[in-house]
């Protein structure tokens, strides 16, 4: 809810040549290409940041300008992702990760501990929303199951939603007040957004993109009007993916095609002029972070910012956006002159022998502990089957062997696994 407040009502966009996007002068190292996951402010100076795969969290007093490390991976003793971080006010605190632990500060992230009284523990949490002073929703997975978590007291009590019966994958919760709210993610058909009016009791689906293998992946609320909701399809290669909006609260939805695949984040500042980011696949590819000034009938390369999964808006003259680094919207010219946007390390994939014959050998290589979903697809992006998903406890090179009674052809195989998507192209003989 904190994402809409900061807004007045009198929303009105007053951009100059000084309003624009800058990645900020951090401490912070982004090591072996990988990104933050989330960034979270509570107003203009205080905010958080939690990087990914080389989990930790840093917090900032100066609006950016300065970041102190309060938590890594190797202060937890273990290896963890940081997927999302979220707060009530200036001491009460969630994060997210994607390794069976859901962790609670009270003391504004100097210290953190597990959150232990859930009735199921969730293997992954991919999404976090606060709202008013004591609300907070959770969700996940984007590897599955759908479920939903939410405490009513500031975190000291938790309840525990299955939601297989509206989707497969949760990936983004976001809520209006305590009661309106949205949730996104994938079913068998494609990507989905359900919708509660009672607090996350009941969900209605009121959007499905209907190309399998999709997600809506990230939703904003626009603050000037609450009825109008934007998300982001990430789709499969090698199919582009989608802006979508909704100008009433959810009934009906436009769709609009954004010029790459990977698209992620997303952040509006009127209901023509905004931002989408994600990541690409090809090494050597600069990631986009594109924006539109039309309501997504056309795309330019913003110049800065890249490998995207959140952006967040304070006020229409101040954001933020997590991605390679931290980056800044804003009129001041705080900036890091020295910083190089570089991109996403695909995993790398074997696939051995290529043309395949009536055997798919695939060798993947990890170098952390991951999650994987693999899948097939034809050519054209169409989907054609689930073929596996695994939990991936150490750095280690795995094996996966499936038969392949397809017809000769091109086909793709489609990995997910934590730190994005890719799709590698085969031949069968």
């Amino acid at each position: 809810m904190k994402k809409i407040l900061f807004f007045s009502l009198l929303f009105t966009v007053t951009l100059n040549a000084q309003l624009q996007w800058r990645p900020l002068p951090t401490a912070i190292t982004n090591i072996d290409n990988q990104r933050f996951d989330d960034v979270y402010f509570l107003n203009d100076n205080l905010g958080w940041a939690a990087n990914g795969a080389y989990a930790a969290v840093y917090k900032t007093i100066d609006g950016g300008a300065t970041w102190t490390t309060q938590v890594t991976e190797q202060s937890l003793g273990g290896n963890y992702y940081f997927r999302n971080i979220e707060f009530l006010n200036e001491n009460v605190g969630f994060l997210g990760t994607l390794n069976n632990l859901f962790l609670k500060t009270v003391d504004g992230g100097d210290h953190w501990l597990p959150v232990t009284n859930l009735p199921t523990m969730p293997e992954a949490i991919c999404g976090l929303d606060t709202v008013g002073t004591s609300t907070v929703f959770g969700c996940g997975a984007y590897f599955s199951p759908a479920f939903i978590i939410k405490s009513s007291d500031g975190g000291v009590t938790w309840q525990y939603k299955d939601m297989s019966a509206y989707a497969t994958a949760l990936v983004e919760i976001l809520f209006l007040d305590e009661n309106t709210g949205y949730a996104s993610g994938a079913d068998s058909n494609g990507g989905v957004v359900l919708k509660t009016t009672d607090g996350g009791d009941t969900w209605t689906p009121i959007f499905h993109s209907g190309i399998t293998g999709e997600y809506v992946w990230k939703l904003q609320i626009l603050p000037s009007n609450t009825n109008v909701v934007f998300g982001s399809v990430e789709a499969n290669a090698p199919n582009n993916g989608k802006m979508i909006r909704s100008t009433d609260g959810g009934v009906n939805w436009i769709s609009k095609t954004v010029p790459f695949t990977s698209v992620q984040a997303v952040g509006f500042l009127t209901e023509t002029h905004g931002w989408m980011g994600g990541y690409t696949s090809t090494i050597g590819t600069n990631f986009p972070f594109m924006e539109t000034t039309d309501g997504g009938d056309t795309w330019t390369d913003a110049g800065v910012g890249g490998n995207l999964n959140r952006i967040f808006f304070l006020s229409d003259h101040l954001a933020y956006a997590s991605g390679a680094t931290i980056y800044k919207f804003s009129e001041n010219n705080l900036s890091d002159p020295n910083f190089t946007e570089t991109t996403r390390v695909p995993l790398k994939v074997d696939i051995l022998p290529n043309p395949v014959k009536d055997k798919l050998n695939v060798s993947i290589a990890f170098k952390e502990n991951d999650h994987l979903v693999l899948e097939l697809y034809d050519a054209s992006g169409r989907f054609i089957k689930f073929l596996k998903r695994d939990i991936i406890q150490n750095p280690s090179i795995k094996q996966y062997t499936f038969d392949f009674p397809y017809p000769s052809g091109t086909y793709l195989l489609n990995l997910h696994n934590d730190t994005g998507r890719q799709s590698v192209k085969f031949i069968k003989q």
